[in-house]
């Protein structure tokens, strides 16, 4: 279980609440307790405090609280869950296949699609990869990916809105057979960066490309780094940094290439314009051809 970091008006106030908030940072998520977590490439796997760390935490935890007087005292005294120190980090949220009821007639028309087979690349991931079918408006990426990609058999199973627990579940529940894709571009994770650490959807995105790899050892990933979203100071920024760093060990050479090609959405001052991403995290037309002139090439190699 994990446990609320003490209000803004503490942490700033009492540097010791550092010790406690490595340990606290995210609100859990209930998951069905019959699901078991996916299985995580060891390259990816969060590190966890030792019982040594734990122990010196909650000693200096002890120390703080036996000091605590006044006001603090009284806050502390009727509400005592705000400070703790969790003795693990809870079970990963990200790891658990879920499907999201509301995605479940786009899940049932991907199975269709991989029923019919006839796959040369599959775009797996979110509605950044689903707007790739979009034929007009805001985020039309049809025109591009007819221009870049008309030639190749496509299966694009992105479902807007879905998170990496939803292609854990997708994978396992038909979208990952009937058909043998040469080459799969998989981009996934900004959207648990609202209920995650970055550790843990590092370690979502480590698990989907394990399981993509067991649906489909013949091949190859193109594992894309999270797209930078929103303005240059904003949070999520060193968060996607940081899952895309982590992430970046799974790249082999063989079967796994990791590519990150944010870098060609943002202006020099690191901001994104109206023109590549009208709502700071969706691509446009124009967004979509930085894409695809980004990655063209890569991805034909590896269908050699």
């Amino acid at each position: 279980m994990k446990f609320l970091t003490l209000k803004t008006l503490l942490v700033r106030t009492l540097p010791v609440m550092c010790l406690v908030a490595m340990f606290g940072s995210t609100i859990s998520v209930a998951q069905p307790n019959r699901i078991q977590p996916a299985a995580v490439p060891d390259a990816v796997v969060m590190p966890r405090p030792t019982e040594a760390q734990l122990e010196a935490t909650e000693a200096a935890l002890d120390v703080f609280l036996n000091d605590l007087s006044g006001g603090l005292r009284d806050v502390v005294d009727a509400y005592p869950y705000l400070l703790q120190v969790a003795p693990r980090p809870g079970v990963n949220s990200a790891l658990v296949p879920n499907l999201n009821p509301r995605f479940e007639a786009k899940h049932e028309a991907n199975k269709a699609r991989a029923a019919q087979g006839d796959v040369d690349v599959l775009f797996m991931g979110d509605s950044i990869t689903d707007f790739w079918r979009n034929e007009e408006g805001r985020f039309a990426g049809k025109p591009v990916q007819d221009e870049y990609f008309g030639d190749l058999n496509i299966a694009n199973f992105g479902i807007a809105g879905d998170t990496t627990q939803g292609v854990l579940f997708r994978l396992d529940n038909g979208e990952g057979e009937g058909y043998s894709p040469k080459a799969i571009m998989l981009m996934i994770g900004t959207n648990n960066t609202r209920a995650n650490i970055a550790g843990e959807i590092a370690e979502a995105v480590g698990a989907i490309v394990l399981s993509l790899q067991n649906h489909f050892p013949e091949a190859k990933i193109m594992l894309l780094g999270i797209f930078p979203r929103s303005m240059p100071d904003s949070p999520l920024r060193p968060q996607i940094a940081e899952i895309n760093n982590i992430i970046s060990r799974l790249h082999d050479g063989e079967q796994v290439f990791y590519k990150d090609i944010g870098a060609v959405f943002l202006s020099p001052d690191g901001s994104i314009s109206e023109e590549i991403m009208s709502d700071g995290l969706h691509p446009g037309t124009q967004g979509y051809r930085l894409w695809a002139e980004a990655v063209n090439d890569d991805l034909r190699a590896l269908l050699r």
